[in-house]
């Protein structure tokens, strides 16, 4: 039995990141000898077992084979006969399939090493065809690693897999946790530009991909293209850190300018509305966890009246307060808030425009919110009367608030 260091850990080693997990590859083992000494098996589909005390993940050495269209079409083989470079030769790109002995010794088949040195995202063989995951991978290693390119060879086989139909056997869970994934690097357009730029993001986020070459008025958008626009969105988001519900958020709050009738173009009335009725077919579709389906929905919704808050009268402000539910879930508020400094900013030659509305908004709902709803409720027996009382008391707060700047 011998045990290499693979994939992940050794990538972000070379490249001086920190290692979060582990991952090993054993050769020359079985199944029997793994659990006599004392690894925990795991895997469901292969032979996975964990480390008795270090709890890394040791998976005996395998080959597939393609049965089937889409990830799970494959029949895995694991026997003590299979080799690592026959195992690396599954991976999808070369730098994913450099291993590490124990002695801290390289095996490098596939030349991942030259590759990390140029900043190449190369597949490492044409298996990668086989697996339509892997296409997400390579976008979002792409947005990973902001430096590297992916080579023309990799693009164009990515390309073939989309008009072969391997994208369209993709399933709901397994796009929906690369696309996180790749929301959560450090420059996710990226991601979005290299699924475009193969055709999968037509596929994959259609909603997403019709942004594209779609006009803004330019006084507003100086970027004029709203694909433009939403990937600058996205890219601000993941600079200040906000969270993955934020950044989904900002994804998607324009979806609706996609389908603004030609002829009132550059113009997009009512294009919030019409966001957040596609919003939800895009969510059911992947399956989009409710933290960020709920955030973005009133993102979509009610972004563009938060750009006018200062125009509103103290009693429509407190009502758009009720809208956007702020008092019960004053977090997500401050998400809301977060996405329209994103939508803000997210603009050519605005990515340095204070958001005096988030401000403006965050002072009012701290005035609402000072108020001691159930001391007024005690003033009065009927419900409606302590509902009316009770807004009559927060909108005295917040105008009291705004008059003193």
């Amino acid at each position: 039995m011998q045990a290499y260091m693979v994939g992940g850990a050794v990538r972000d080693e070379l490249l001086g990141f920190a290692v979060q997990d582990r991952d090993f590859v054993v050769v020359g083992s079985t199944p029997e000898y793994m659990v006599a000494h004392g690894y925990r098996p795991v895997g469901k589909d292969f032979p996975v077992f964990l480390h008795p005390t270090t709890h890394d993940e040791y998976a005996l050495a395998r080959t597939e084979r393609k049965t089937a269209k889409g990830y799970k079409g494959f029949q895995i083989h694991a026997s003590p006969e299979v080799t690592l470079e026959e195992d690396l030769a599954r991976r999808d790109l070369t730098i994913n399939a450099i291993a590490k002995d124990e002695h801290g010794q390289l095996i490098d088949p596939y030349n991942g090493l030259a590759d990390l040195k140029n900043k190449t995202l190369r597949h490492v063989s044409t298996a990668f065809a086989e697996d339509p995951v892997r296409i997400l991978r390579a976008a979002r290693f792409a947005a990973r690693l902001e430096d590297f390119s992916i080579a023309p060879e990799t693009l164009d086989l990515m390309r073939h897999m989309v008009e072969d139909g391997e994208v369209d056997a993709l399933v709901a869970e397994r796009v929906w946790q690369e696309l996180a994934k790749g929301l959560m690097e450090a420059q996710p357009s990226r991601m979005f530009l290299v699924l475009r730029e193969c055709g999968a993001l037509k596929k994959i986020l259609p909603e997403v991909d019709r942004l594209f070459g779609v006009p803004q008025p330019a006084q507003h958008h100086p970027e004029i293209d709203t694909g433009v626009h939403v990937m600058m969105v996205v890219d601000y988001a993941a600079s200040q850190g906000f969270s993955l519900a934020v950044r989904f958020a900002a994804l998607t709050h324009d979806l609706g300018k996609g389908t603004t009738p030609c002829d009132v173009l550059p113009r997009h009335i009512g294009h919030e509305e019409r966001s957040a009725n596609l919003l939800r077919g895009l969510c059911q579709r992947l399956r989009v966890p409710n933290d960020c389906k709920e955030l973005a929905q009133i993102v979509a919704k009610f972004h563009g009246k938060a750009h006018f808050v200062k125009e509103m009268r103290p009693d429509t402000l407190l009502k758009f307060l009720h809208d956007l539910d702020a008092l019960r879930q004053p977090q997500r508020f401050n998400e809301f808030l977060q996405a329209c400094e994103s939508d803000t900013r997210g603009r050519t030659g605005f990515e340095h425009t204070p958001c005096k509305e988030a401000d403006y908004l965050r002072k009012a709902l701290n005035a609402a919110l000072s108020v001691d709803a159930g001391a007024v409720a005690k003033l009065h027996s009927e419900p409606e009367k302590i509902k009316a009382a009770v807004f009559a008391a927060r909108l005295d707060a917040v105008k009291k608030q705004l008059a003193g700047g």
